[in-house]
Parts: C-alpha cells; sequence; structure tokens
C-alpha cells in the first residue's frame, strides 16, 4: 500500500530489536526515515534485544535467542554481543513458529523470507545478535513496505531533526486495531505481539494496522 503524505520528515533512531513488537513499527511507519543502532550500550536488562512475544496455541509464548557471555559488560556494546549456539536454539526457534503460525492463512507465503535466520551459524555462533536483529528487521520492513533502515551515521548525515529512542523509552501508542488471530475464538485478542503475528495472520493487509 501507498504511504500516507503525512509521513514525518524528522529522523527516528531507535535501538535493536529481535522480531521486534508491532508497537515498534508502527512507530517506524510514522517516520520517512529510520536509522537502527546496534551500537547502543550493553544492558543485560534489555532483553527485547534478544527475545521477543508470540502466540503460541495457550497463549503467549516468549522466544529467546541466547548470547555468549559479555565480558566487561559496562564498556561493551550490543554489537559485541554474540549470539550463542547453545542447544542449537534454531531449531526449536524454528519448531516454536510453526506450531504458533503453521495454520495461519500466510505463514507458508512468508515463512521462507525468515528461514534462512533459523538455521545451523554457519560459523558455529559468534555473529553479533545485532547482525540477527538486522537481517529479521529487513525482512520485515520489506514485507511491510516500509524502507530500508539506515545507518546511524547516514541518518545523521541528512541534517534533519531527530527523534532518539535509543536511550528514552519509545512513545506509548494508542492500541492497535485488533486483526485476526488464527486462535482468537479460543484465547481472544492478544496485543503486544511480534510483528510476525500480524504479518502471518494478515498477510497483505498488514500495513493497514501500522497506521490505525
Amino acid at each position: 500500500m501507498k504511504r500516507p503524505s503525512t509521513i514525518d520528515d524528522r529522523v527516528l533512531v531507535l535501538p535493536p530489536r529481535f522480531l521486534a513488537g508491532i508497537d515498534y513499527y508502527r512507530l517506524a511507519a510514522r517516520y520517512r526515515y529510520v536509522a537502527v543502532d546496534p551500537d547502543i550500550a550493553f544492558n543485560k536488562r534489555a532483553k527485547t534485544v534478544h527475545r521477543t512475544t508470540i502466540a503460541d496455541t495457550r497463549g503467549p509464548l516468549q522466544l529467546t535467542v541466547p548470547i555468549a557471555k559479555v565480558d566487561h559488560a559496562t564498556r561493551a556494546r550490543w554489537s559485541d554481543v554474540a549470539v550463542s549456539s547453545h542447544n542449537q536454539w534454531w531449531n526449536a526457534m524454528m519448531t516454536s513458529l510453526e506450531s504458533a503460525y503453521g495454520r495461519t492463512p500466510f505463514f507458508e507465503f512468508y515463512v521462507d523470507r525468515f528461514k534462512p535466520f533459523f538455521g545451523p551459524r554457519s560459523d558455529g555462533g559468534g555473529e553479533p545478535i545485532t547482525a540477527l536483529d538486522d537481517g529479521l528487521h529487513r525482512v520485515a520492513c520489506d514485507i511491510l513496505g516500509l524502507p530500508a533502515p539506515l545507518t546511524v551515521a547516514d541518518a545523521m548525515a541528512l541534517d534533519l531533526p531527530t527523534d532518539d529512542y535509543r536511550r528514552a523509552p519509545m512513545p506509548e501508542m494508542p492500541p492497535v486495531k485488533p486483526y485476526y488471530q488464527v486462535r482468537a475464538d479460543r484465547l481472544g485478542f492478544i496485543p503486544g505481539l511480534s510483528i510476525v503475528d500480524l504479518i502471518f495472520n494478515t498477510g497483505t493487509e498488514a500495513p493497514l494496522y501500522l497506521y490505525n
């Protein structure tokens, strides 16, 4: 769909997220220029960099990418934090996604876009968690019709006013309009889930829910 003409011309700067929640993309959809900074300081309490929430058969389910132990945490950046190969987590995560969304209308149409990120690590682990986040984020942006994220350097070179949420809490968004969820008849509508919930359930209509 065509983006609204009211898109903000300021630059939005966001922290990295693993399969970020729908509100992350609803905020990004309001801006013409969006950058994601992988080099923000490591904070072990920032679980959303390697954790997301989906709707499983029994309700919300957290999916977590294990990360390697961080040395000198006070100086580390999230881009220094490596993905671990612990217990071949990608197998369990792919199984969880298939269990949660295998019967949704658009799972088969989109799942192959995400599968390459949930396979054996070519280096046995060690890739930055922010690289995994960035790859998935770019897939989601492409599906949703949003521009690919800029680097922070390129965004700052635009010399435009900036809304920076790397350290500040992101603004509270109005409640998302309830959309089709495959188990809503049994579980009710579940808000606050990963963007994949919206994509697999609504497909080509997903962008419509970013602008309400």
